[in-house]
């Protein structure tokens, strides 16, 4: 069995930062416990790709706002590659509406997608941890969060709890050997933007260009890596320059 093994969800959508993600791990050696939403041709397409780079791969298909797949999937990807050292949160419930039009529904799927089962999915991978004396380079997780709220009341609320969730981990699980850790990647377009979006958000990268999946992809990979286990507690922006 492998002992670097990364479950890593939000894998959908072949645009996705999770096709990055995967395609930079597996490149470092990390075979990969995939979790998605619902099947897709790309889905398919990634996991013949990875297969290809020599990486043991497993999918599932999980809906995160019932609260018990989380124990689910760890139980699924530890079955299936044996011990899992790496979590990588690249999911979202991400549907755009304004403070007074937001339902209570869509308020509470944000919440249940974006905080509650990440939460669940920490805890059930802190709980199947080896002990910390056999994990030479120690466990990681890391989540992708986002600065977006105006127009966008649930996803944004659901991101800042996302946020407070994973830097408490830093502190809780650090004596399990786990680094935590936040990024936000700033506008990646993984096919929410049409062409005028796309234009005004690239005039504002001082890069003249957009982030795109592999640049999240690469900064993911350095954090799983030996030489990222000592950044830990943090909420990195990876953004090339546009929150500044």
């Amino acid at each position: 069995m492998s002992t670097k093994t990364c479950l890593l969800t939000g894998v959908g959508n072949p645009a996705s930062l999770g096709h990055g993600i995967a395609r930079a791990l597996a490149d470092d050696g990390w075979d990969l416990a995939l979790v998605a939403y619902r099947a897709s041709d790309g889905l398919d397409e990634l996991v013949a790709d990875l297969g290809r780079r020599g990486r043991r791969v497993s999918v599932q298909l999980a809906d995160l706002a019932d609260p018990d797949e989380p124990e689910r999937v760890l139980d699924r990807a530890t079955a299936e590659h044996g011990s899992v050292t790496a979590l990588v949160l690249s999911h979202a419930e991400g549907v755009d509406s304004t403070l007074l039009g937001t339902s209570t529904e869509s308020f509470d799927r944000h919440l249940a997608v974006n905080a509650r089962a990440p939460w669940l999915l920490i805890k059930a991978f802190a709980e199947r941890l080896p002990p910390v004396d056999e994990l030479p380079d120690g466990a990681r997780v890391v989540a992708l969060t986002s600065d977006h709220t105006v127009g966008n009341l649930p996803y944004g609320a659901s991101k800042g709890a996302l946020d407070r969730i994973v830097i408490a981990a830093a502190r809780e699980l650090g004596p399990l050997g786990v680094s935590s850790n936040v990024v936000n990647p700033g506008p990646v377009d993984t096919g929410w933007m049409d062409d005028e979006t796309r234009t005004w958000l690239t005039g504002l990268q001082p890069t003249g260009r957009l982030g795109t999946p592999v640049d999240t992809g690469r900064t993911v990979r350095f954090l799983l890596s030996p030489e990222g286990r000592w950044i830990s507690g943090q909420l990195i922006g990876v953004d090339g320059g546009f929150s500044v």
